[in-house]
């Protein structure tokens, strides 16, 4: 699917919600489902593998995974690549070139590092220099740039986040993504801060879709909060099954 037709799905009346998936099964079921497009959770299918979240995984194994999941749909993928496994912006370029050789239509590049277990902003003009050399080599691919202000509680948040998005931006970013923003004043004054298409993520605390729609939020994403429900189901469905060896109705 075409890197055009995804981005315009950011720009229609109705808010954007992708199926954030982890493997071709999930992939399928979530098209199926009626998802107009398909983002994966790295969180997700780091666990799935066998890893913690954070760029534990290498990018073969994701290359593996997300080429499995793009050969079994026909609706777009973004794939959520991290801080692309690379502190110099060529190699993550090369990197983001390779899922687009694959069929990858965008990403999420995020501007958070994880350092013994514990999210941290990185430097702000390497995350733009990241955007601009992806940019130089693969221009049909959203850059959807994550700001993690409001996942590591940084100092003047909002102010933080304005910031950050303009930089990015400039440095030729298709849109915004901002985990935890929650607040109305907040969001609203992102979105009409910012001429990027605004994501957040699905937290209980966030506004009804109906008011995100009136503040101006284009996407909307839920990372790997149904596999971990999932994941919680199984853990409990083996433990009944191991006490009784009956399969469930």
């Amino acid at each position: 699917m075409s890197f055009h037709k995804f981005k315009d799905l950011h720009q229609e009346d109705g808010l954007l919600i992708l199926g954030n998936v982890w493997d071709a099964q999930s992939a399928k079921i979530a098209e199926e489902a009626g998802f107009k497009a398909l983002g994966t959770s790295s969180h997700a299918i780091a666990n799935a593998m066998g890893y913690e979240d954070g760029q534990n995984i290498t990018v073969e194994e994701i290359l593996f995974v997300v080429e499995r999941i793009i050969k079994k749909v026909n609706i777009p993928v973004s794939v959520d690549f991290e801080a692309g496994y690379s502190d110099n912006p060529q190699v993550v370029a090369q990197n983001v070139k390779r899922l687009s050789d694959i069929g990858v239509v965008g990403i999420n590049l995020e501007d958070g590092i994880v350092l013994n277990g514990k999210r941290q902003l990185a430097d702000a003009l390497q995350h733009a220099e990241k955007i601009k050399a992806i940019k130089e080599i693969v221009k049909d691919i959203f850059i959807n740039a994550r700001t993690d202000t409001y996942t590591t509680k940084a100092e003047n948040t909002l102010e933080e986040t304005i910031k950050r998005a303009k930089l990015y931006a400039e440095a030729g970013a298709d849109g915004l993504f901002v985990p935890l923003i929650e607040k109305k004043e907040d969001i609203k004054h992102v979105t009409t801060s910012i001429a990027l298409p605004l994501n957040v993520f699905l937290t209980s605390n966030l506004p009804d879709l109906d008011m995100l729609q009136q503040l101006g939020v284009k996407r909307l994403s839920h990372g790997a909060k149904i596999f971990e429900w999932l994941t919680q189901k199984n853990e409990e469905a083996f433990k009944k099954f191991i006490q009784k060896p009956i399969l469930p109705e």
